[in-house]
């Protein structure tokens, strides 16, 4: 119930935009496809082994391009982000070229010439449309706070809460599960308004270092036992103690609203004195 959201159309319309330039190039492997079965309904082996080839590379290359675009796609949302490591995008449109050459002159039996003029054509359309990976740290100055470490904490903290998600699956107790259900979105929520305002991190530090690790400890202590082992005493404590821990997220979340609050007022009457000045 608490990932529950209201419906958007925008943003459901958004997703399915984003999720179409991310998978456009898997169309290419239809009449490979095609190609493919009608080669083995004819058994010839030898122009089903070419077409099977041409699947193979027109598959990394939608691949390749699906992974570079979703990464753009996380880039760009967020407010800090390192560059790609890997430029999947780049690697597509050079694979884009190769896959066309290929097709062209060994699987189709045109000449070379023809071939490499498709396959330039088509790298360098794929650059013109798509672009090339982003390749700029966004790493905003944050005064008495390093980007990295802001950037490094959120990292292992989302790690950490993918591991006590992972343990939450194992737990039988419907009434535990959904309680740690509800502490690990409350978390998120934390971290989600430390992405939109890096500098909230020296707020809740104490929330990052403490309340994960002993959520994950406990959490991973409680499933490597027998679970019919487990008194419901215990049970009962560890309920009543992820209540208290939800409590103190939203606490958490309270005082980053307070905060942002405060400094916007603070923004706002220095404004003020500017415009007076």
């Amino acid at each position: 119930m608490s990932k529950a959201k209201r419906y958007n159309p925008e943003t459901n319309i958004k997703k399915s935009l984003e999720f179409g330039r991310a998978n456009i190039l898997y169309i290419f492997l239809i009449p490979i496809t095609f190609a493919i079965i009608i080669s083995l309904i004819r058994l010839r082996i030898f122009y089903f082994i070419l077409n099977l080839v041409g699947f193979a590379l027109f598959y990394m290359t939608a691949k390749s391009h699906s992974i570079g675009i979703r990464q753009e796609i996380e880039y760009y949302k967020k407010r800090l982000a390192k560059a790609p490591k890997i430029p999947y995008k780049l690697i597509s449109g050079l694979l884009l070229g190769l896959s066309t050459i290929y097709i062209s002159t060994i699987a189709g039996g045109r000449g070379i010439v023809i071939g490499l003029f498709l396959g330039i054509i088509s790298s360098i359309g794929y650059f013109l449309y798509f672009g090339f990976d982003p390749k700029r740290n966004k790493l905003d100055n944050l005064g008495d706070i390093s980007a990295d470490y802001v950037l490094e904490t959120l990292e292992i903290s989302k790690d950490k809460l993918m591991a006590i998600e992972e343990d939450i699956k194992k737990i039988k107790n419907i009434r535990l599960s959904r309680q740690l259900r509800v502490a690990v979105d409350r978390a998120y929520e934390i971290l989600n308004s430390i992405e939109d305002e890096p500098k909230d991190l020296r707020v809740v530090r104490k929330f990052i270092i403490v309340y994960l690790d002993s959520i994950k400890n406990i959490t991973k202590s409680y499933v490597d036992l027998d679970e019919s082992e487990i008194t419901e005493e215990t049970k009962d404590r560890l309920y009543n103690l992820l209540l208290d821990v939800e409590e103190r997220f939203k606490q958490e979340l309270e005082k980053l609203k307070r905060d942002n609050l405060f400094e916007l007022d603070v923004n706002i009457d220095t404004l003020k004195e500017q415009i007076k000045n």
